[in-house]
């Protein structure tokens, strides 16, 4: 009977451990991507980053959930990023909001990586500027767009 709750704790640890290692590689990724979002958007409202100019179509862009578009587009903030299988980036493109004609809009895209290329975090800020007010919104982007 002990060598059966031995071997059950044991699987227990086991599990936990693993546990463990997830959420600290996913944590390695959110970080990453939380601190080239900060980087690209500050890069941004300074106007030391490049700004795409404002698109044809209405609509808020879509070129961060195609591979080949985010992949070509994307710019590295840093020079290092300690843990990480690979740098984290960040992807600009201008959004043409239609209610508000005077606004320039921007959606900043960030992905972020674990310590291997599958664990990844994704997230988003839109920033508008109207006069000279600048509006900041954030989300995370729950799935993998590829």
């Amino acid at each position: 009977m002990m060598l059966v709750t031995s071997a059950a704790w044991f699987e227990a640890s086991l599990l936990e451990a693993r546990n463990a290692s997830l959420i600290t590689d996913r944590l390695q990724a959110f970080h990453a991507a939380d601190g080239a979002l900060s980087l690209c958007t500050r890069a941004l409202v300074n106007g030391s980053m490049f700004a795409p100019s404002a698109p044809l179509q209405p609509g808020e862009p879509a070129g961060w959930r195609q591979k080949g578009t985010f992949e070509a587009q994307a710019v590295v903030p840093v020079v290092t990023w300690p843990g990480s299988a690979r740098l984290p980036q960040c992807l600009v493109e201008a959004w043409r909001i239609d209610s508000r004609p005077a606004a320039r809009a921007f959606v900043v895209t960030a992905r972020g990586f674990g310590v291997d290329d599958d664990t990844q975090s994704w997230l988003q800020a839109q920033i508008v500027f109207e006069g000279t007010r600048v509006e900041r919104h954030w989300r995370r982007v729950v799935a993998r767009p590829f």
